[in-house]
C-alpha cells in the first residue's frame, strides 16, 4: 500500500471521512496516499514544506473554481476557519 511507503518519521495522512458512497471515499484516500508520496518526494529534492503548502492549496482552490464555480468554493472556504480550530487538520491530533 502506499501509505506504507512514506518513509518513516513523515506524517501519514489519516482516513478521512465522507459523505460520499465507499468509492468516493477510497478514491479520496487514495488520491491523499498519492500526495503524500509526491509531497514526500519533492521534500527530498529539496522543496521546501512551505512552499509546497501553497502550491497545494493554490492547485485546490483554482481546481475547485474550474469545477464549481468561484460563489460555492468561496462558500466551501468560508466554513474552514471553524474546522481548523476543531483540529479536523491537526495531524498529529489524529494519529495519536
Amino acid at each position: 500500500m502506499l501509505r506504507d511507503s512514506v518513509r518513516q518519521g513523515r506524517p501519514t495522512i489519516p482516513s478521512f471521512m465522507s459523505s460520499g458512497t465507499d468509492r468516493d471515499s477510497a478514491g479520496r484516500q487514495l488520491a491523499l496516499e498519492y500526495l503524500a508520496e509526491a509531497w514526500n518526494t519533492a521534500e527530498d529534492e529539496g522543496i521546501e514544506s512551505l512552499a509546497l503548502a501553497h502550491a497545494s492549496l493554490f492547485a485546490a482552490l483554482a481546481t475547485l473554481v474550474r469545477a464549481h464555480g468561484e460563489e460555492a468554493t468561496a462558500k466551501l472556504v468560508a466554513g474552514l476557519p471553524d474546522r481548523i480550530k476543531a483540529g479536523e487538520y491537526s495531524l498529529e491530533r489524529q494519529t495519536h
